[in-house]
């Protein structure tokens, strides 16, 4: 399979010949399953504080017994726990304490830190990284997951090297994509409606993904920037993403993943 190659100005230069990974026979299914499993595995662990409610002075249940110090016998009040606010003599001022009803008690089933680990099959999530990449050098799926696309020229697009600064990179890519340059760049909006009020006040689309080897430097506003050994299978999905690829990140591709056995 091949492709067009760019220079860093954003003229065509000659073709280049993509790795055989790219002849991946796309397994969306396969693609899917590893992309829920990665989320699992990213989700950053939630839980409250083990003792938290637990750290009062009251604790086990509080006798209705005749002549027990500090017993509830003859008052008419439930036996939860309860903490000493004042005493005068044997009179004693109580409140409520450690059970989930009081004030500042603990939590009733809150989430728990440990959760059981989700595995995959290694080969399942080899093929996973094929099927997504293959995915960008198919115009059928970039053309279903961008609707507002209604040709796709080029897939995947291949940069010989990088610009140093932004606005020559955004001048190349958009001589690159030509039509497909307005999807290119990440637009944040303020989200409409309650959202606002949870901590999500903004969203933004996907943009284009840039794709370089572990050796290039890249610092551009407004795309993602990702090298090849930082890739997840969630920058890739939904598939058929817009990806632009440097030359040298292809040959780490190949390094990387191999040749993939059909």
């Amino acid at each position: 399979m091949k492709s067009q190659l760019f220079d860093k100005s954003g003229s065509k230069k000659s073709e280049i010949a993509l790795p055989v990974i790219f002849e991946t026979p796309i397994r969306e299914d396969i693609v899917q399953k590893c992309v829920e499993v990665e989320k699992f595995a990213l989700a950053q662990p939630y839980s409250h504080d083990p003792r938290a409610g637990r750290k009062h002075s009251a604790s086990g249940t509080i006798s209705h017994q005749r002549h027990d110090w500090k017993g509830h016998y003859g008052r008419g009040i439930s036996r939860i726990p309860r903490k000493t606010m004042w005493r005068r003599g044997t009179q004693f001022y109580w409140i409520g304490a450690e059970t989930t009803s009081a004030r500042g008690g603990r939590r009733v089933h809150g989430p728990m830190l440990w959760k059981r680990q989700r595995k995959i099959n290694s080969k399942e999530l080899i093929l996973a990284f094929s099927s997504a990449l293959a995915s960008t050098a198919s115009k059928d799926l970039v053309k279903k997951r961008y609707s507002s696309l209604s040709e796709v020229q080029t897939a995947p697009f291949v940069i010989d090297s990088l610009p140093e600064k932004t606005k020559d990179f955004i001048k190349a890519i958009k001589s690159i994509l030509s039509n497909a340059f307005p999807l290119a760049l990440q637009v944040k909006v303020q989200r409409a409606g309650k959202g606002k009020l949870r901590g999500r006040k903004y969203k933004s689309n996907a943009g284009l993904l840039l794709i370089k080897s572990s050796t290039e430097k890249a610092f551009y506003s407004g795309i993602d920037v990702k090298s090849v050994k930082e890739l997840l299978l969630s920058d890739l999905y939904p598939l058929g993403r817009l990806v632009l690829y440097t030359s040298a990140a292809l040959n780490e591709i190949q390094k990387v993943y191999g040749e993939n056995k059909k």
